[in-house]
């Protein structure tokens, strides 16, 4: 494959709109076809249909629209039912040290592995077996491990429920459980700071609370590059009223405005602007950030007469706050600040209205979850719904 030359040019200001519906039916087209992909999509998150491949956005409860996919939806939807085939054939003519110079999107346009390939000791290509060949070889190295235990058997969000289920029946009736996903690998520092501070491991709201929140803080998350359904729902709350604070070292498109590809009057109109206060912390500093609004709220409550943090949920429905209380002094908020990376003017913004706000929704991906420190990451947004309230209400 000939390599992509690249191109400086300024960023874009918004995202969705007509060229997203455009680049949507280009992949659907090319790599599925007019009938297939159309049938594909229009089961999409259907009730009756099937789950996207491309993220784990929830499907709305009730009302579901026939168009109930994003852009990226639909190139994983032609990605996972391209005619294209990776057969011996293709095999033969690219050796791996060739396919190692690939980037992940020409290897995923290449098209569909139709057979077992195996590598034998030597070799720089991979060669096609028969699927007896293939267990065979799976069940002589299973076998030659000393304990069940030595094996780990990963699975990915595109594995569809009913046939996880069976791997999982299989790997425990091997001998073992270590069965790690996909979500593991994203969102395991999740699960263990929500565990120690909430006592659940996952998320607290559905998407009926975005219908609720006054307030969305967005932080460690591109929605438009990654999850492009989210945006329609955070254009919802906008439109609502609610408020949205994106923290993110880049001014991502898709954070800034939005036109929803399912509305034509959009494509034409002026983009909804999504964030009101858009705060570029400097990478892996959200710590810091977290701890300068917590530390600046505790202080305009002091100035406020208690009526900025909710003091009847802390003394009733938490622990500890007396000592986070003592730890956030201790730290000098213009240190907080610097290591941010952030101005105290910007931040001072956020806290406004935070201040003013109890309904709080803070969203969060892999942006948090994917430092060392990532435990310590999550912990602190607890911290701010916490002192705010902002848990188990609507």
């Amino acid at each position: 494959m000939s390599e992509k030359k690249f191109s400086i040019e300024k960023p874009k200001q918004s995202a969705g709109g007509l060229e997203s519906v455009l680049s949507s039916a280009k992949h659907i087209l090319q790599e599925v076809g007019l009938i297939n992909g159309t049938q594909a999509l229009l089961k999409l998150n259907q009730v009756d249909g099937y789950d996207c491949p491309g993220c784990a956005w929830p499907d709305p409860d009730h009302e579901r629209s026939v168009v109930e996919f994003c852009e990226n939806g639909a190139k994983a939807v032609a990605e996972e039912a391209t005619t294209a085939q990776c057969d011996s054939t293709f095999f033969k003519q690219n050796s791996i040290s060739t396919l190692r110079s690939w980037t992940d999107f020409q290897i995923g346009k290449s098209g569909r592995v139709v057979q077992p390939m195996v590598v034998k000791s030597g070799s720089d290509y991979y060669e096609a077996i028969s699927w007896p060949e293939a267990f065979q070889l799976m069940g002589q190295e299973l076998k030659a491990l000393q304990s069940p235990n030595e094996a780990i058997f990963y699975t990915s969000g595109r594995t569809s429920n009913e046939a996880a289920f069976l791997y999982q029946l299989l790997v425990r009736q091997f001998g073992t459980n270590n069965l790690p996903d996909c979500s593991n690998m994203c969102h395991e520092s999740s699960g263990v700071a929500l565990t120690e501070t909430v006592g659940i491991g996952k998320g607290s709201v559905t998407l009926a609370d975005f219908d609720h929140a006054e307030v969305i803080v967005v932080i460690g998350q591109n929605p438009g590059t990654n999850h492009p359904r989210m945006l329609s729902t955070l254009q919802q709350a906008k439109k609502r009223g609610a408020r949205i604070i994106t923290i993110n070292p880049i001014e991502e498109a898709g954070l800034m405005a939005f036109q929803h590809p399912r509305n034509p009057v959009e494509w034409i109109s002026k983009p909804t602007t999504l964030t009101d206060i858009w705060l570029p912390v400097r990478i892996n500093e959200d710590v810091a950030l977290l701890q300068a609004i917590n530390a600046l709220l505790l202080n305009r409550d002091a100035q406020m007469d208690n009526q900025v943090l909710d003091w009847d949920f802390i003394r009733k429905q938490t622990v500890g706050f007396e000592s986070y209380q003592t730890d956030l002094k201790a730290h000098d908020l213009n240190s907080l600040i610097a290591r941010a990376g952030v101005s105290k003017e910007k931040i001072e913004q956020a806290v406004d209205v935070l201040a003013g706000s109890s309904k709080i929704i803070v969203c969060w991906a892999m942006g948090l979850t994917q430092h060392k420190n990532a435990v310590d990451n999550i912990r602190e947004v607890v911290n701010l719904l916490l002192v705010k309230g902002s848990i188990g209400k609507p």
